[in-house]
């Protein structure tokens, strides 16, 4: 299923199947997603059609600089006939949520996200509200751009679980999506493979995919690595080895396995972490890139025998 789920997406969203794996392992593993890249390479084509795949609400919110919290998580308004209070939901009561730009909008709006991300929940006028499950943001933003716009705090970047760069499609995939949209493909509805009941079952499934001490000790050794990389302003926080260890299950279950291998921590660790750390000032200069550093440090971490 979870192949033919890829193959059904991919149908709309040509040639990034590895983003696709990636935005699945997510899903699968409770986590959320920051779609990092310039205009016009897919992120809502992406988002809009995981959600027709799995049958899931899809909700997008466009933010701008006077959005307010209220846009984001609902308000009470009141009501003349029973004088009393109701809540109105906002656009985060969606179980796929597209929050577009989000750099663009305010911190207070921004900060809104934090509890729905964290704890599946949001509370307007003392009063708690769940969301829907499965529940699952994907975060735009344009890495270009920075007039008007308001950087992501890092409280606020580690509460996503990976953050993936698009790109632009190869030669072949640029073609084919050219000649869909002219015969009109690109418009046509996608068809539901899954239901919402079906993720939440997943996810389950997921929980309960076996990691044995060597593999968690492996993760928890490359989390270690980057807090004593001089290169680094901090090192990833511990939610970050929960991410790993979690994206490294969904991986697991992507490939059909009930146990975690060290290659499954290896291939997550770079889209999971990088977005946790911040170069300093000296290593800018350098020239030095937190992917390649990333990438070095992962290579140090031993490798469980078992």
């Amino acid at each position: 299923m979870i192949k033919k789920l890829k193959e059904r997406i991919s149908e709309s969203f040509v040639g990034k199947e590895e983003v696709v794996e990636n935005v699945l392992i997510c899903l699968l593993a409770g986590g959320h997603v920051l779609l990092e890249d310039v205009p016009g390479v897919g992120k809502t084509t992406l988002a809009r059609t995981l959600a027709k795949a799995v049958a899931c609400d899809f909700g997008r919110i466009q933010f701008t600089p006077d959005t307010l919290p209220g846009d984001v998580v609902g308000t009470s308004v009141y009501n003349m006939k029973t004088g009393e209070f109701t809540y109105r939901e906002g656009a985060v009561m969606h179980q796929i949520l597209l929050a577009d730009e989000i750099n663009r909008t305010s911190p207070k709006t921004q900060a809104s996200l934090l509890e729905a991300m964290a704890e599946g929940q949001v509370t307007v006028d003392g009063k708690i509200y769940k969301l829907p499950d499965p529940f699952m943001v994907l975060a735009t933003q344009n890495p270009v751009e920075f007039m008007g716009t308001y950087p992501l705090p890092e409280a606020q970047v580690d509460r996503f679980m990976m953050r993936l760069s698009v790109g632009y499609p190869d030669n072949d995939a640029e073609l084919c999506m050219v000649r869909n949209h002219l015969s009109g493909k690109m418009e046509q509805e996608t068809e539901p493979l899954l239901a919402a009941d079906d993720i939440v079952r997943m996810k389950k499934e997921v929980r309960d995919i076996h990691v044995s001490d060597g593999v968690m000790q492996y993760a928890r050794d490359i989390i270690d690595l980057t807090r004593h990389e001089t290169a680094f302003v901090l090192g990833a926080s511990p939610r970050a080895l929960i991410s790993l260890v979690c994206a490294s299950q969904g991986r697991a279950y992507l490939n059909g396995r009930d146990f975690v291998k060290p290659d499954d921590v290896k291939a997550v660790s770079v889209n999971t972490l990088h977005h946790r750390l911040t170069l300093t000032s000296e290593a800018r200069i350098r020239g030095e890139e937190t992917d390649r550093l990333l990438s070095g440090l992962i290579l140090k971490a031993r490798i469980p025998m078992e």
